[in-house]
């Protein structure tokens, strides 16, 4: 069991981990290879299939949910849509098996919901902020300055309405914008926004992925990696998808504490529109790396049947638990 809260931590590792003599560097058992050398506490659930608890998030169920808000019209015709989002620093849920953290979520969950409109509705957010701390919501997109969520904060108990026109089309991203950021990012509170084009995009499998970390004993070094919050857990139960049908993934990077992360697709390429906002892609690759708050859309179609690994090309993080499969059916 290890439990992270109120800045301490106590650590169960279910793999066997040897300090080195001066560097206390870590020899642990390696995810397709053998052994690996990495630096900081490891706790490697790769073998660890158990189903949690209270998990932060069920990365099925996330993977291809799209919150379209309550929809009614305005006299003008304009079409309204109207979210409900809580936040709340308060839980401790588990973030890996025998694992649990003090996370900060939106809507009880980590990453918060998936956020979607169409370019030109007006978007509506009821904000409650249910936590101990204050609170915001800022959103990667075109608004008014007084719809920031970067200087008006939003104390414990209190609400706010953010409202802005969905513009441009794309994917974006919203998060908490209290100092000290990297704390409320790192708990937790952000989630992906998507404004999809008047003219929508073709048919496809759409799926989410938000690429984050986990620093569950507070030494600003990251402990896990995910997509989707759980880490390995698409490795345990990979992706379904159809054999020659296309696949749409949004993918937002959220890591703190590293300076870059990355996505590599196996056995595959993809067209790559970076934030999405534009109809023509700029380039075809099997691998992209992003800062934090970068985001893309990927899209692609596989010719053969069979299981695919997807993860990052940082070796350390997909150690960590960035990594996941496809299974490809006929």
């Amino acid at each position: 069991m290890a439990v992270a809260v109120a800045g301490s931590v106590m650590a169960f590792s279910s793999v066997k981990m040897q300090a080195g003599a001066q560097n206390e560097d870590k020899m642990v058992a390696g995810h397709s290879t053998g052994i690996y050398r990495t630096t900081g506490d490891v706790l490697d659930p790769e073998h660890d299939s158990r189903q949690l608890s209270n998990a932060v998030v069920d990365p099925d169920k996330y993977l291809r949910e799209f919150n379209y808000g309550h929809v009614s019209k305005l006299p003008d015709g304009t079409t309204l849509r109207e979210f409900t989002i809580v936040a709340d620093d308060k839980r401790v849920m588990e973030v890996s098996p025998g694992v649990s953290y003090n996370v900060w979520t939106f809507n009880g969950t980590v990453p918060g919901p998936t956020i979607r409109a169409t370019e030109g509705d007006l978007v509506r957010i009821h904000f409650v902020n249910n936590g101990t701390l204050p609170h915001t919501m800022h959103f990667h997109s075109i608004h008014a300055a007084e719809m920031d969520g970067a200087f008006d904060q939003v104390a414990p108990g209190g609400r706010f309405i953010y409202e802005f026109t969905a513009e441009p089309f794309g994917l974006h991203l919203y998060h908490c914008h209290v100092q000290p950021l990297e704390e409320h990012i790192a708990h937790g509170l952000y989630g992906a926004y998507i404004v999809d084009p008047k003219g929508p995009r073709p048919p496809a499998d759409e799926m989410v992925m938000m690429m984050n970390g986990y620093d569950t004993d507070f030494d600003t070094e990251n402990n896990f990696y995910t997509v989707n919050g759980i880490p390995f857990y698409y490795m345990h139960h990979p992706i379904q998808i159809e054999k020659n049908q296309s696949v749409r993934v949004y993918l937002v990077n959220i890591l703190e504490f590293d300076q870059i992360n990355n996505f590599h697709l196996h056995g595959n390429l993809f067209h790559l529109y970076r934030t999405g906002t534009s109809l023509t892609p700029d380039e075809y690759a099997d691998m992209v790396t992003m800062s934090q708050g970068e985001r893309a859309i990927l899209e692609f179609t596989y010719k053969y049947p069979g299981q695919y690994m997807f993860h990052a090309h940082k070796t350390e993080f997909a150690e960590k638990g960035w990594t996941g499969a496809f299974l490809v059916r006929e």
